[in-house]
């Protein structure tokens, strides 16, 4: 008996003749993710993903925290794999099965034969095995309505296995099936969520932070720089771009109608995301905004900063309420930091009466005050990269 890790695939079965690419894809990115734990011999069959440790040195409860957060897997579980005959079947579950129940007095049994070869049906396993349970541990009792304890056993083509317990997995559709996005990342609640959301539908992730130097600091960034790592528990690794907006934000300060300010930022920013996401390899851009959330974020305000846009923009928390978000962020741990009081560059020159309804000729006209190719330019020259990796 030895104890491996069974991943369950989701929207993947669907795919049709493109399912190999999906397959294909969330295999790499399992076996990225394992690196860190140790070798691991990792495949697929009967649209079961099987993780088996090659020796004593690989760290199973790591990989299986891992595994849970690989996109593109429904349900992750711990099993034990034994000899496909019945009385391996009975010991396997009477010893590797009881320390899995501690505290239950209701289980349950289900079994699957895949194996159509195997003489016992899937009754008369599950059966088996449950009689066996309840011999070895009277204060148990069989309750198929509401279980405490969900036992299953699978037989399969290569062996059988024994499990206890099934977690949900991350879900969604593999990681960079879906192209490539380039994720603006403030400080805040919403973008890590909104990275998230865009991630489990397979986009594969790069991000750009905003900074203003010497307004924002060294622990603004360093909050930034923790939500991208929390990101990389879902995506293994993610290159953070940053782009420094002084000299915009400084020259709106002089030039420009304070009401306007926020709103002509966004537009800087969404051009500097355009360029940046051609560079690097972007096909599209990711926000965290939500209607009607803040000022800058109303349709009125939305269509004139992203007007310039000439690439699709992705908003997946448009529709969302803030304690929707919120639920969110604290599922995926980003919200205690994401709450951490550093200002960011859209925080620290706020405006006191901010246009929700900007008339897009006003805001053309103050726009029209600046050198905004010059200061773009010398903007985007300000960019760092360095990759976060989990």
């Amino acid at each position: 008996m030895r104890e491996i890790i069974l991943c369950k695939l989701g929207e993947t079965v669907l795919k049709g003749a493109n399912r190999a690419t999906f397959e294909s894809i969330l295999l790499r990115s399992l076996r990225r993710r394992a690196e860190a734990c140790g070798h691991f011999h990792i495949y697929l069959l009967q649209s079961t993903i099987y993780i088996e440790p090659t020796d004593d040195t690989c760290d199973l409860d790591g990989m299986y925290e891992r595994a849970k957060r690989v996109f593109g897997l429904v349900r992750v579980t711990r099993a034990a794999e034994c000899e496909k005959n019945m009385e391996a079947i009975l010991a396997c579950a009477k010893a590797y099965l009881p320390p899995k129940m501690a505290g239950v007095r209701r289980f349950r049994v289900d079994a699957k034969r895949s194996d159509k070869s195997f003489p016992l049906g899937s009754p008369e396993i599950a059966a088996e095995v449950g009689g066996a349970l309840l011999s070895a541990n009277p204060r148990l009792r069989v309750d198929l309505h509401q279980p405490e304890a969900m036992i299953r056993v699978e037989v399969r083509d290569r062996a059988a296995y024994v499990h206890a317990a099934q977690e949900a997995g991350a879900g969604g559709l593999p990681y960079g099936s879906s192209g490539r996005g380039l994720l603006l990342l403030s400080g805040g609640i919403d973008s890590p969520v909104a990275g998230y959301l865009m991630a489990k539908r397979g986009l594969m992730l790069d991000a750009l932070y905003f900074e203003t130097p010497p307004y924002t600091g060294d622990l603004a960034r360093e909050k930034v720089e923790t939500l991208a790592d929390r990101l990389c528990a879902y995506v293994g690794r993610l290159r953070l771009h940053t782009i420094s907006l002084t000299e915009i934000q400084e020259a709106l300060i002089r030039t420009c109608d304070e009401d306007y300010f926020t709103l002509l930022l966004r537009r800087f920013m969404m051009a500097l995301a355009e360029r940046t996401a051609r560079e690097v390899g972007c096909e599209a851009l990711v926000t965290g905004e939500s209607l009607g959330q803040v000022a800058s974020q109303t349709l009125g305000a939305m269509a004139v900063t992203g007007a310039g846009a000439g690439m699709p923009v992705f908003r997946p928390c448009i529709g969302l309420d803030k304690e929707e978000i919120v639920a969110y962020a604290r599922r995926i741990d980003t919200f205690e930091t994401s709450i951490l009081p550093y200002e960011d560059c859209c925080t620290v020159f706020t405006p006191r009466h901010p246009r929700t309804r900007p008339k897009p000729e006003v805001f053309e006209a103050e726009l029209a005050k600046l050198d905004f190719d010059g200061l773009c330019d010398r903007a985007a020259a300000t960019r760092k990269t360095e990759t976060r990796r989990n």
